[in-house]
């Protein structure tokens, strides 16, 4: 064995890596998620489809020009477990492995025409509570392996909403109806956008900010969550 191995084991011995799915211990190269939890994650493959079921939420409402979700999210299951310790548990490392996983294979796509990143924003007192945007981590994980710049200042959200949880379609649509606002419809003129978010359920809020996008003059705007409800 050598020697690099052995300091190896014996510090996994008191500092153990930890799965983020399963938490169990990982092994040696095993770099984020352990062999079983990365081969087990529901994938979509929605990007080998233009009318997938994402897609399909906006038909009809705003012009898109693709859309997908890497995961399917269940309750109680792997994806649920690591979307909580990426929102609520400080776990920022998660959006940024799952969206380098993702932008992998979006980057030989049409999604790979985009111009520009934007992360759905929170408002500013929610995001100095939790310390980051779940949605933005996301982001850079995509902006890394898909060779595209990420935005930060051209999209923000006006108001501290009331949660999405456990609202009907149209009473999601009511809560962000004029909550976001573009602040520099220069930077995204003429610009293909690529919109993300964590998790799409009814695509209101998504649709919303969306529209905010496309009052910019000739602006193309697609849509990537880590995962579908």
């Amino acid at each position: 064995m050598k020697f690099s191995d052995l300091a190896y084991d014996l510090w996994s011995l008191f500092y153990p890596r930890i799965c983020p799915a399963c938490d169990n211990p990982l092994v040696r190269n095993e770099e984020f998620l352990c062999t079983t939890c990365l081969m087990d994650l529901p994938r979509t493959h929605f990007h080998k489809d233009p009318e997938n079921e994402v897609a399909q939420m906006f038909w009809g409402r705003i012009k898109v020009e693709n859309a997908s979700a890497y995961l399917y999210f269940q309750k109680k299951s792997k994806v649920q477990h690591l979307l909580h310790k990426l929102k609520y548990k400080g776990d920022k490392e998660i959006g940024r492995f799952l969206g380098r996983m993702a932008g992998n294979e979006l980057k030989e796509t049409p999604f790979g025409q985009i111009d520009m990143i934007i992360s759905l924003p929170l408002h500013p007192k929610k995001q100095k509570i939790r310390g980051y945007n779940q949605s933005e981590m996301i982001a850079l994980g995509l902006g890394e392996a898909m060779g595209k710049k990420i935005e930060t200042n051209v999209l923000i959200r006006k108001f501290a909403n009331t949660t999405q949880t456990r609202k009907h379609r149209y009473e999601r649509w009511l809560n962000v109806e004029e909550v976001f606002e573009v602040v520099n419809y220069d930077k995204i003129a003429n610009k293909h956008v690529l919109l993300v978010d964590d998790v799409v359920t009814t695509g209101a809020t998504l649709e919303a900010s969306a529209g905010e996008l496309l009052k910019a003059g000739n602006t193309k705007v697609s849509i990537v969550t880590l995962a579908k409800a």
